[in-house]
């Protein structure tokens, strides 16, 4: 099962390997983080705009690029929060009282 805290450990991974190539996750990436994930964000509204919504249900190719291109967003979503040192169990809490709020907003 893929949980934040197993993408964590493994954008961990992933980060220690190309540490002198990507700089690591100290605090001063997250901003250049944030900028690569809005790219990936462009790239998944690319998938969209040019196929449409009926292709990402229904071409397993089209689908499999979405997905991929969503695990990249995901990926960079990751590497911020480890940047700033925020643990699964800190984003669960926050997450799950904000769903909260929601769900009682209207």
């Amino acid at each position: 099962r893929l949980t934040f805290e197993l993408m964590q450990t493994m954008q961990k991974e992933l980060q220690e390997k190309y540490k002198e190539k990507w700089g690591g996750l100290p605090p001063e990436q997250a901003r250049q983080k944030l900028l690569w994930l809005y790219g990936e964000l462009g790239e998944v509204g690319d998938i969209i705009k040019k196929s449409g919504d009926e292709k990402i249900l229904s071409d397993s190719n089209v689908r499999t690029h979405f997905i991929e291109e969503m695990c990249d967003v995901m990926m960079y979503f990751n590497d911020i929060l480890l940047c700033y040192d925020i643990q699964p169990t800190e984003l669960e809490k926050v997450y799950l009282e904000k769903h909260q709020q929601n769900m009682s907003r209207w």
